[in-house]
């Protein structure tokens, strides 16, 4: 007899009810492992002395439960398309590959946060963009990579084992099949939407989505929120808005401005038209007649953090012959770094950017009308960029060409002059660097053209190798007052002397040399490093991001800011002016040795900008159109202040700026 139409229907439905038991069996035990991950995150990175609330580590548990939840239940609706006609044993292995999938990724997700103090982010697709070698070379050597998949693979294989037990238990595949067809009907559609809902991640409000993640005012606990997966998600999305260009209004809108005329009307800007906004962003002051051009030497250290200057002592020496030298510098010490990254501090600050990666497509190859270096060339300098790095590390050697580098010189340029510079997994040591720039500006001739060198250094990095022959400074380690649950503290701390030193000794050569008169010094680091803790205690929270900005100059007169919050996008509106630059530089930033009371209010307010959208004030930090993001920071006083709160107008006018720069970068450079 032939199957009627009746038993066909019986057939599916009862396939589809078999279906959503198994997805929603294969959710529940990833909940769990998620969820355990997260525990176990919170309490490896739980910083010593830290108190907070028990309910807000609560409040955070559960926020990252729900998130659990949604990304689980998604990949079960998914799954809806094949969990019904397979086999048992078919459905065991989906439910163990996607088991380890999802461990893993919060697996990952938890060293990302241990190394960069922030959940995984569109940095971590530098993995194909940086020397892959380097970066696996570097991950093998500074993390627990076999006992992460160990632990990856027992907690796949618990998940895996609790699923298999859920499905025999309950007998999964035929729950209800015998039952009458509206019972099936009434189950199927309750535990579907069952099924939408968790995807979705609640019930009646709008779906959990980025803006949940922060639920208190402790950064650090918000940052234990999102597993594996839906950080990679919002890293993913993050990178698909910064590379598409063709929406020039898409950063404007998504920091709350209709148009660009908006946002300069909001910070005082000529806002008649678009070409009166653009001009505005590229205007600057006359400089004082007789002005002369100075050879500016400009260092990007790489991981230069603020902390261990500030336990600097003839027992405690980080610096080196840095050190003598800051009597005679302007040293900002209230100083954030633009990203987390190298490469994205580098875009940000060549090219005043907010979108990241800009330049590893064609865009690197045309030229960008306001980048630094070209600045610098069409004011009749000779550009330079010295690296210790190989320059083909993220396209450099190309990218810097084009835009308005005269010379690139790398770690394999370094090795074949100074054969005995040993090329290592990043490059050369820094030494060479600093003999190279010694010797190229020994060589400078009265008349011949002011010098603009942009040095990138690259021995302060992970796995913090040195020369064989560099004697490691004694250090009273009670005498840092940061955290200590690092196990590279010690190494960093001596790879950061080692390249400070190196500095210390260059600017007393410069200081001291023929072209003293003439020749502008300027250093900051590129970012802050996992080695000096994760900043959870409100104490510390403001030195999460600080890099030093230092200056040395005959007869600079450092002005009253340095104290103020400052970022990387204040640097070249106060280094350009300095050394006689003029051009259509972006005004990113303000002139930090000018007085506030000389500089329009809404553009140079002191406030500091971390490129991935979030600003901090003299009283705390926020995440842009987040007051609830708001935390006090002790650094500067805020949490002795009585009015330590949210600034709405501080919040908008940083939207604002940030909103422009982007719109900038988009109708610039589309393709």
């Amino acid at each position: 007899m032939k199957p009627t139409i009746g038993h066909h229907l019986n057939t599916f439905l009862n396939g589809l009810l078999r279906g959503l038991v198994r997805a929603w069996l294969m959710v529940l035990p990833l909940v769990l492992a998620l969820s355990l991950i997260r525990l176990g995150q919170v309490a490896y990175f739980w910083p010593t002395g830290y108190q907070v609330d028990a309910t807000e580590v609560a409040t955070v548990l559960f926020q990252g439960a729900r998130f659990d939840l949604k990304v689980s239940a998604i990949l079960g609706f998914l799954l809806l398309l094949v969990l019904p006609w397979v086999s048992g044993r078919i459905n065991q292995r989906i439910a163990a590959g996607m088991a380890f999938v999802y461990v893993m990724l919060s697996l990952v997700n938890l060293h990302y946060f241990g190394f960069y103090k922030r959940p995984i982010d569109d940095l971590i697709f530098g993995l194909a963009e940086d020397d892959t070698v380097a970066v696996l070379h570097t991950i093998w050597r500074d993390f627990p990579v076999i006992w992460t998949v160990v632990l990856a693979l027992v907690l796949s294989y618990l998940s895996s084992w609790l699923h298999r037990t859920l499905i025999t238990k309950l007998k999964a595949d035929t729950l209800l099949h015998t039952r009458h067809v509206v019972t099936r009907l009434l189950v199927l559609v309750l535990v579907f939407f069952a099924l939408i809902f968790a995807g979705k991640g609640t019930l009646r409000q709008m779906a959990l989505q980025r803006q949940h993640l922060t639920v208190t005012a402790s950064q650090f606990l918000n940052d234990m929120v999102p597993n594996g997966v839906i950080a990679l998600k919002y890293a993913w999305d993050s990178r698909g808005f910064s590379q598409n260009l063709d929406n020039p209004l898409a950063g404007l809108k998504a920091m709350g401005f209709e148009s660009p005329l908006a946002a300069a009307e909001v910070l005082g800007l000529p806002s008649g038209s678009e070409a009166e906004v653009k001009a505005a962003l590229t205007a600057h002051p006359p400089l004082p007649p007789g002005t002369a051009k100075k050879n500016l030497v400009f260092f990007l250290m790489e991981s230069w953090s603020a902390e261990p200057m500030l336990y600097q002592s003839p027992q405690f020496d980080v610096l080196g012959r840095l050190a003598p030298t800051l009597d005679k510098a302007c040293h900002f010490s209230n100083f954030d770094s633009a990203h987390a990254g190298t490469h994205p501090s580098l875009e940000a600050i060549l090219f005043s950017t907010p979108l990241t990666p800009l330049t590893l497509g064609p865009v690197g190859r045309k030229p960008i009308p306001w980048s630094v270096a070209r600045i610098a060339k069409e004011a009749g300098y000779q550009t330079l960029f010295v690296s210790s790095v190989r320059s083909g590390w993220r396209d450099l050697n190309r990218v810097l060409a084009a835009q308005g580098f005269d010379e690139v010189v790398d770690a394999n340029h370094l090795h074949d002059k100074y054969p005995d510079a040993l090329l290592g997994i990043w490059g050369v040591w820094d030494s060479y660097v600093f003999k190279y720039l010694k010797e190229r500006m020994a060589k400078q001739q009265t008349g011949d053209k002011p010098m603009f060198v942009f040095v990138l250094t690259s021995t302060n990095h992970p796995p913090y190798d040195l020369p064989a022959d560099y004697k490691r400074v004694p250090r009273d380690m009670a005498l840092w007052k940061g955290e200590t649950s690092s196990d590279t503290l010690v190494p960093n701390l001596d790879t950061y002397h080692y390249a400070a030193d190196l500095l210390g000794d260059f600017v007393h050569d410069m200081q001291t040399g023929p072209r003293k008169a003439d020749t502008v010094v300027a250093a900051t680091g590129d970012h802050n490093v996992r080695s000096f803790g994760v900043y959870a205690d409100a104490q510390r929270r403001h030195l999460m991001r600080q890099v030093p900005f230092v200056i040395w100059g005959q007869g600079v007169q450092c002005g009253p800011q340095q104290a103020l919050p400052a970022s990387h996008r204040d640097m070249f509106s106060t280094l350009f002016p300095l050394v006689g630059v003029e051009g259509a530089y972006i005004n990113a930033g303000r002139n930090l040795l000018l007085p506030i009371g000389e500089q329009p209010a809404a553009m140079n307010a002191p406030r500091a900008l971390f490129f991935t959208g979030e600003a901090r004030n003299s009283q705390g930090m926020w995440q842009l159109g987040n007051p609830a993001s708001f935390a006090c920071s002790s650094g500067s006083g805020a949490q002795k202040a009585d009015n330590c709160s949210f600034n709405a107008q501080d919040d908008q006018q940083e939207r604002a700026r940030f909103g422009l720069l982007d719109w900038n970068v988009r109708t610039s450079l589309k393709h």
